[in-house]
């Protein structure tokens, strides 16, 4: 990916864990994810899409029984002139001894799965709700 926007981020695991960022807990690794940054809602809406990837990369190596020593997930995208999203893409880095035709296929299947990617792609209705 290239270098970031002012609304790129990364959160990062196991031995490719570097950088700086808020340490979240993590279900699949003890010393939990850095993830960063997070100053602004463009920010934030681009670590939900890395942390679910990062999730769903341990969640699938697993299943596939893919050994995974880190994982490194950057998220980024832009914005128009009136806040609507040109797109969101990301990037995954994985640490593994896995070859790669087998590190291919865990990738593909998590695109298909990442479920806050599926729930973007889908289209998301937000409103403000009066109570």
């Amino acid at each position: 990916m290239a270098d970031p926007s002012p609304f790129g981020v990364r959160v990062s695991s196991g031995t490719l864990r570097a950088g700086e960022g808020v340490v979240l807990p993590h279900a699949w690794t003890e010393e939990g994810v850095l993830a960063g940054p997070a100053t602004n809602g463009a920010q934030v809406l681009h670590l939900a899409v890395a942390l679910c990837v990062l999730n769903d990369t341990y969640r699938e190596a697993r299943r596939l029984d893919v050994p995974v020593l880190g994982v490194a997930v950057t998220a980024d995208g832009g914005f128009d002139d009136v806040w609507t999203s040109t797109g969101i893409g990301y990037d995954i880095a994985l640490d593994t001894t896995a070859p790669s035709e087998t590190v291919q296929l865990l990738l593909e299947v998590v695109d298909e799965v990442a479920e806050i990617p599926r729930a973007l792609r889908a289209g998301a209705d937000v409103r403000r709700v009066l109570t």
